[in-house]
């Protein structure tokens, strides 16, 4: 059985972190404005999946060796970075119509989507830092490490979503606001610069 007074500390300070402002609350709130809560949904679904692996690495001390291999990070980060920063640019130049709506029901984009996250997640090296700080200290060595872990991530999965749902459920308040009338172009283009910021902060964050 998990520690219950060591898991009531750690669902408050991780819900604390998870909903401040980074590039996966960012890339969240971006995709909710340009195709909407229920598309984002497939790159919250790789983010998670990124966040997770993170998280069981950290426990299991996987981080720390990745940390001192910089290049696998410096690879990840710039060729997510380099994508992202892409489609911020198709985004951008798009014209009369919703950018990455077309296209986004096709199975293709779903992958695509899901990679998004799950590259955002896993490429992001100060994720793995705050992982391999916060994690440890919460895993009580006198009790089964299967259980803690479990109740962690399950905390951590529950608490990302809400996060992730609630920037995407905004940026679908920014869509609604400014799609009216004439303002898709502008849409666009926020959006657009919204990503290619995500691009670039992953790259070179």
């Amino acid at each position: 059985m998990p520690d219950f007074a060591l898991l009531a500390v750690f669902v408050p300070t991780f819900f604390f972190v998870s909903i401040t402002p980074g590039m996966c609350m960012t890339l969240a709130m971006t995709l909710g404005m340009s195709i909407g809560v229920r598309r984002t949904l497939w790159m919250m679904l790789g983010e998670l999946a990124g966040v997770a692996l993170v998280a069981v690495a950290a426990v299991m001390g996987v981080a720390a060796l990745m940390l001192n291999s910089p290049e696998i990070f410096q690879l990840l980060k710039w060729l997510g970075g380099i994508y992202l920063g892409y489609l911020g640019v198709q985004m951008w130049r798009a014209k009369g119509k919703l950018a990455l709506v077309d296209n986004a029901t096709e199975p293709t984009a779903r992958l695509a989507l899901i990679s998004q996250g799950f590259i955002t997640a896993i490429a992001n090296p100060k994720g793995w830092a705050f992982m391999l700080s916060l994690l440890p200290p919460f895993i009580s060595a006198e009790r089964p490490l299967g259980p803690q872990l479990a109740a962690l991530l399950g905390v951590i999965m529950v608490t990302e979503f809400t996060s992730l749902l609630a920037y995407a459920s905004g940026g679908k308040g920014l869509r609604r606001f400014l799609s009216r009338g004439d303002n898709i172009r502008w849409l666009n283009r926020i959006a657009g610069s919204l990503m290619f910021g995500v691009g670039v902060w992953l790259a070179i964050g």
